[in-house]
């Protein structure tokens, strides 16, 4: 039998104290003062210890929830203690750490998963409290503010003040557009706001939107619709012009010269109309992109090397910088080639063969974001703005003799394959430089 544990039990400690005082009872009732003094001394140890008992319980309790609140969930409490109680009170308060540490750990990983799913929208999200301070962003936030670290509203303020005054000032369920320059060129955002309590705290969230994508899409659609109609006509007028065109002079071997003249023109005509109309199609009918990973060092060699071979300038230097040397893009190399082609001969024709030591830089780095940036610069003349702002419209060009739809196809391959196309001037280093990302 454990006299020790029984010793030191709740249970027997207020039996205990029970039997003393009914026993000081009946002495003080007896007047025995000498047995009723020594009878309290042991009532006031019996009191002592169930106080100690208490006590040494509630520090055990105290302790737990420092070391919790210190997210120290490692420590166990000896369930091979004095008493049953004793054992008892330690594996509760051991059960309690464990439940708690289960939760945590669940809170833990649900909030992992809806950061990851925040980072897989295509939309920004910012939480910020009444004092400006941020308590969450996504990655696509960050991508869309042009920004690495957002622990602040004052940052939005080296980006462009009135976007930072925007949000501080719009209210949930308004919404708003802003626009602004950065590194990536002129952005459009459409902002909106609601609002919550979080942690006892009143918190707004912003709904950050980047609607230069949307535009592109509706203008590009527009066009694919348009030049859909236009060359259906064409071709339908036309074809059936050149046919007759061509019956009628192999029908008529004499006819008169004047007559057959005009009918060849009509015939040559219509075929140099058809296979004009034919390069249009092109841009209503790129193939659907199928990605794979390549070697972005081994791809600009490539290209460097065909556009050398197709394009006579020899005083042009191509230089390549990739950094890492094996970085990789996920896209179609095919689609990819023709845009990175398109890009080497325009720049090569702005350059031309009077200006001497034209350079043409190759660029490919990850961007913060871990977006892939390629970027084809050339120390040609500087585009225009006034041109600059129409240069990836169908149709557009300055080009004698040019079609208008190389950089139209180029945007278009870009944006079936979930990237983006840009342009960058910089006059003062004359220097325009095309920017290929790819998220």
């Amino acid at each position: 039998m454990n006299f020790k544990g029984i010793y030191y039990s709740l249970t027997f400690r207020l039996a205990l104290a029970i039997g003393l005082t009914a026993a000081l009872t009946y002495q003080a009732l007896e007047k025995e003062w000498g047995w009723f003094l020594f009878l309290g001394i042991g009532w006031l140890a019996a009191l002592r210890g169930i106080s100690l008992l208490f006590k040494r319980n509630a520090q055990k309790v105290a302790f737990m929830f420092d070391a919790i609140d210190n997210s120290d969930y490692a420590f166990k409490y000896a369930t091979r203690g004095r008493s049953s109680n004793d054992k008892l009170v330690s594996e509760s308060l051991n059960r309690i750490t464990q439940i708690l540490f289960q939760a945590k750990a669940e809170a833990i990983q649900k909030e992992k998963y809806y950061e990851l799913i925040m980072n897989q929208v295509n939309t920004g999200i910012i939480v910020e409290d009444d004092k400006g301070n941020i308590f969450q962003t996504n990655n696509e936030a960050l991508r869309l503010l042009g920004l690495t670290v957002f622990t602040h509203a004052r940052q939005l303020g080296r980006i462009d003040e009135n976007l930072e005054r925007l949000i501080s000032d719009v209210r949930p369920g308004e919404k708003h557009q802003i626009s602004f320059i950065n590194e990536r060129g002129t952005v459009h955002l459409s902002v909106r706001v609601s609002e919550m309590t979080l942690q006892e705290k009143h918190v707004r969230i912003i709904a950050i939107n980047d609607i230069n994508s949307e535009l592109d899409d509706k203008e590009i659609e527009s066009w694919i619709r348009l030049t859909r109609v236009l060359t259906h006509e064409i071709m339908n007028s036309v074809t059936p012009i050149t046919s007759l065109s061509d019956t009628l002079l192999s029908l008529h071997q004499n006819v008169d010269e004047e007559i057959r003249g005009g009918l060849e023109v009509i015939s040559s005509t219509g075929k140099s109309l058809i296979a004009f109309v034919e390069s249009y199609r092109k841009f209503t009918h790129i193939p659907t992109p199928q990605p794979s990973l390549f070697y972005v060092n081994k791809f600009a060699e490539r290209l460097t090397r065909l556009a050398r071979h197709h394009n006579n300038y020899p005083n042009i230097t191509i230089r390549i910088d990739v950094e890492p040397e094996d970085l990789i893009v996920y896209a179609d190399e095919n689609l990819i080639t023709q845009v990175v082609l398109n890009l080497l001969k325009n720049a090569m024709q702005a350059i031309g063969h009077e200006q001497e030591n034209g350079l043409i830089l190759f660029k490919a780095y990850c961007d913060p974001n871990e977006a892939v940036i390629l970027e084809v610069t050339n120390n040609g003349p500087i585009i225009p703005p006034e041109e600059a702002e129409h240069i990836f419209v169908p149709f557009f060009t300055t080009k004698e003799g040019g079609s208008g739809i190389g950089l139209s196809i180029s945007r278009q391959i870009m944006r079936l394959s979930g990237g983006s196309i840009a342009l960058r001037s910089n006059p003062a280093q004359r220097q325009t430089t095309f920017v290929l990302t790819f998220p």
